[in-house]
């Protein structure tokens, strides 16, 4: 039994207050008053019987106890919103076949915990999983050999496919780690090494060359790869830099101490990941889908960058 005073909303509270040290902000992510946010923060630390914050420093920092029972908080939460995620899945059981494309993004988390929701609400479905770049993912979704698809918009209206937004995926610069520069100057800092580009024939790759073009920043194109990881793998070993998002940074994690994250320099910018279907399929289907991958994206990828980058916060999101 929890002690007294312990409540799931103080809990949340206690994680925007760490992950930010500003009730203000915390207040806005937990769409609480601020005098209710200060007041939940109270009811805990009281609880506990010890201080998590150190109050008097602005912005706000965890104290020694404080940082051992946020990664406790985190698994605490992290477990019940997946558990909110499988709950809301629908119910699929009269489907007798499925086939759903997957940006490769989410290979590593989301894909596994998602087929898995769905093959326990799909006894009697015949069920077909890819996983490809976003431009192969939206060329079967217009073939219509897919009934569902999730994978970066492509700025293109098509005849017979509705979309659900799902995250808003903003770019990023990935150096390696003795690139050490200051994020208004990385352009400057960052003439030195060449830029490692997405092969050419992906749509991640024509989206960053159109931001690059449109604040004419002009690196040769020397390499170009087909493979994320392989890229990853080339900027954390020094060979050069490359321009990214979040969600394959964070699909790179083996490769975070060898890498220097900055934001985009003249501004921000970023990709659009959604869920596609065709206009003819039952809307409760796609709907209930976008509902989980959302709380899945939210939970396995959002949260966990935005400890990691928190200059994100606010650009990085779910899209409901």
């Amino acid at each position: 039994m929890l002690m007294k005073g312990i409540t799931l909303r103080g809990l949340e509270v206690f994680e925007a207050l760490a992950e930010t040290g500003s009730v203000a902000t915390a207040s806005e992510i937990t769409g609480l008053s601020q005098p209710a946010v200060s007041q939940q923060m109270r009811n805990l630390e009281k609880a506990l019987g010890i201080d998590l914050l150190d109050h008097a420093r602005r912005p706000m920092r965890l104290t020694p106890a404080g940082r051992a029972f946020r990664a406790r908080t985190e698994t605490v939460l992290g477990e019940l919103r997946l558990a909110q995620s499988e709950l809301t899945v629908m119910d699929l059981s009269d489907l007798t076949t499925l086939s759903i494309g997957l940006i490769d993004d989410f290979d590593n988390d989301l894909t596994p915990r998602l087929v898995t929701i769905l093959a326990e609400s799909m006894t009697n479905c015949r069920f077909r999983l890819i996983t490809a770049p976003s431009h192969e993912i939206n060329a079967a979704m217009r073939e219509r050999s897919l009934h569902i698809a999730v994978a970066a918009h492509s700025g293109e209206l098509v005849e017979g496919i509705s979309e659900h937004p799902l995250v808003d995926d903003p770019f990023i610069i990935v150096a390696p780690r003795d690139v050490q520069c200051d994020p208004e100057t990385v352009m400057a800092g960052l003439r030195a090494r060449p830029l490692l580009r997405y092969d050419r024939s992906q749509l991640i790759a024509r989206q960053i060359d159109a931001y690059l073009q449109r604040h004419q920043i002009d690196f040769p194109a020397r390499f170009e790869v087909g493979s994320h990881l392989a890229l990853m793998a080339m900027v954390a070993r020094g060979i050069g830099w490359a321009v990214t998002t979040p969600l394959g940074y964070m699909r790179a994690a083996r490769f975070h101490e060898d890498m220097t994250v900055y934001p985009l320099p003249f501004g921000s910018s970023s990709r659009r990941i959604s869920l596609f279907a065709a206009t003819d399929w039952a809307d409760r289907v796609p709907r209930d889908v976008a509902q989980t991958m959302r709380r899945l994206v939210r939970t396995q990828m959002i949260d966990p960058a935005l400890v990691r980058l928190p200059f994100l916060r606010g650009q990085l999101r779910v899209l409901e």
